[in-house]
């Protein structure tokens, strides 16, 4: 596929970013927004679609409305931004950010059979070469309910990638036949091999008191799978919860909900 070769460093413990260091010639692409800083060497264009060949659906206006529409459907926007090291020599650098608190992961698509399949919101940026297209589940279970809908994204080819994650992330190898469940949100990436389903959790009073939902991700093996310990929805809900108790004395207080009534609240 021939996707450019570029080096990275990743910086940052809690709020990452990733510094992609490019030669004369070589591009990476991202997504819209996660830029951060560049080189004044590093040219910048805006494209539909990914810029690879699979991308722009084989070239031409609708080979190129066509790799953006598949953008759309993954909730990401039509267009990416192309950075291309324009200079005549040495190494530049550009420098792009994780849109929340968590964890920047580099893959090698070479190492993982050219493809990985990830959360839809999940990619940040990659070489020039890699494929960002869609992933159907094949199970209704797992669309309706996985929590990701029936559309993930694919990265394809034989560079690298980076996706992002909330909190901490956990890299675990599934051996063959081996089963680990996870809540619906926690899935970050897998690799090709993995089996994806959907399971409803067992019993009345844990599916309607448990405050877990009423379902689980079901992860087969073999293949490698990344789990992230704070999924973006789950901390936006905690955010609107708090956000929504502006000013109210229940947390921390021994009076709770009454030093409230007293204050005529």
């Amino acid at each position: 596929m021939g996707a450019h070769e570029i080096d990275y460093v990743i910086m940052g413990e809690e709020m990452q970013c990733v510094e992609v260091q490019l030669d004369p010639g070589e591009s990476v692409i991202a997504e819209a927004g996660s830029f951060m800083m560049m080189d004044p060497e590093i040219r910048m264009e805006t494209i539909f679609g990914d810029g690879s060949s699979s991308g722009q659906g084989g070239g031409g206006l609708m080979g190129k409305l066509m790799g953006a529409g598949k953008r759309v459907l993954t909730g990401e926007s039509l267009f990416m931004t192309v950075f291309t090291h324009g200079g005549g020599y040495g190494r530049k650098s550009v420098t792009f950010a994780a849109p929340y608190p968590g964890k920047i992961i580099p893959l090698d698509l070479l190492q993982y059979n050219g493809k990985i399949v990830c959360q839809k919101d999940a990619f940040l940026c990659a070489a020039k070469g890699v494929s960002v297209g869609i992933e159907f589940q094949r199970r209704l279970g797992a669309g309706f309910f996985g929590g990701e809908g029936f559309i993930m994204q694919k990265l394809e080819g034989d560079g690298l990638a980076f996706v992002h994650s909330g909190g901490y992330v956990m890299e675990k190898t599934l051996q063959p036949g081996e089963v680990i469940r996870l809540d619906t949100g926690c899935l970050v990436a897998m690799t090709s091999s993995v089996d994806y389903d959907i399971e409803m959790v067992k019993g009345i009073k844990t599916a309607l008191f448990g405050g877990e939902g009423l379902f689980f991700a079901t992860l087969r093996g073999p293949g490698k799978i990344w789990v992230q310990s704070l999924p973006f929805n789950r901390m936006a809900d905690r955010i609107l919860s708090a956000a929504r108790g502006t000013g109210r004395k229940e947390e921390g207080s021994i009076l709770g909900g009454l030093g409230n009534l007293l204050d005529g609240r």
